[in-house]
């Protein structure tokens, strides 16, 4: 006997993520300090030896240059992006917090305030009063509707500040050593440092541009001019000084 398969409809009603579309898991926090850490790992170094390499320095000067702000740049990298997740993290909790205390002194202002959410989003009365009723009925998914619909976040998907740290360290430290390759392979020429460099942002904008599905020269030239100005700053700067004078 054929076993019955379901029609067209029936497989588009179940679940559009298995046979139409799906999402990375983009809660952990881990893409923007990585995608941060690696520009600014290249742009903060090369526009660092740019500057002390305009000025006169030699060779070995900005090889220790360049290593010590990446060691520098890469510590502190990692640091501010695990205050800062953890800093919001708690915010949020606290707001939590806050909310499941409003909760228990006047959960009917509360069941009618969310109601009123769901009608702005085109809920009828009598459904929006339903459904915010029903919602209710376990505590903390209601503290936690509430939440994400008064501040557009979810306390149950925060990102790591640990992922955080670990990711922008990381390609911190690789974005800056990028334009130390070819004094760490024993050139001295600035301009090939900084010629590599710029190949690094190209393909730093281009490879993110992967992620958010977008036009990958549009984000690689955007970097590229990004770090042209940073670069073309500090570069001018180091002519004006000289070696001598810093």
């Amino acid at each position: 006997m054929n076993e019955m398969k379901p029609n067209t409809d029936q497989i588009r009603t179940a679940d559009p993520h298995d046979y139409d579309h799906s999402h990375p898991d983009i809660s952990g926090g881990w893409l923007r300090a990585a995608v941060f850490g690696a520009m600014d790992g290249l742009v903060s170094n090369i526009a660092l030896i740019a500057g002390i390499g305009a000025a006169g320095a030699s060779a070995p000067v900005i090889l220790v240059t360049g290593s010590a702000g990446l060691v520098a740049g890469a510590f502190s990298m990692a640091l501010g992006e695990y205050a800062s997740v953890k800093t919001a993290n708690e915010q949020v909790h606290s707001e939590l917090a806050i909310e499941i205390a409003a909760h228990e002194r006047n959960p009917e202002g509360e069941i009618h305030e969310l109601a009123r959410h769901f009608n702005s989003m085109g809920m009828s009365d009598k459904t929006a009063a339903a459904a915010a009723r029903e919602i209710h009925e376990n505590k903390a998914v209601a503290a936690r509707v509430h939440i994400t619909q008064e501040l557009g976040i979810d306390p149950h998907s925060n990102p790591s500040p640990w992922i955080a740290a670990f990711s922008s360290f990381a390609m911190f430290a690789a974005g800056a050593a990028v334009p130390l390759i070819p004094y760490i392979l024993g050139f001295d020429s600035l301009i090939l440092g900084l010629g590599i460099g710029a190949i690094g942002l190209l393909l730093a904008g281009g490879i993110s541009a992967r992620f958010t599905r977008k036009s990958f020269v549009k984000s690689a030239l955007r970097q590229l001019v990004f770090g042209g100005i940073a670069v073309g700053a500090t570069y001018l700067i180091g002519m004006l000084l000289g070696v001598s004078e810093i």
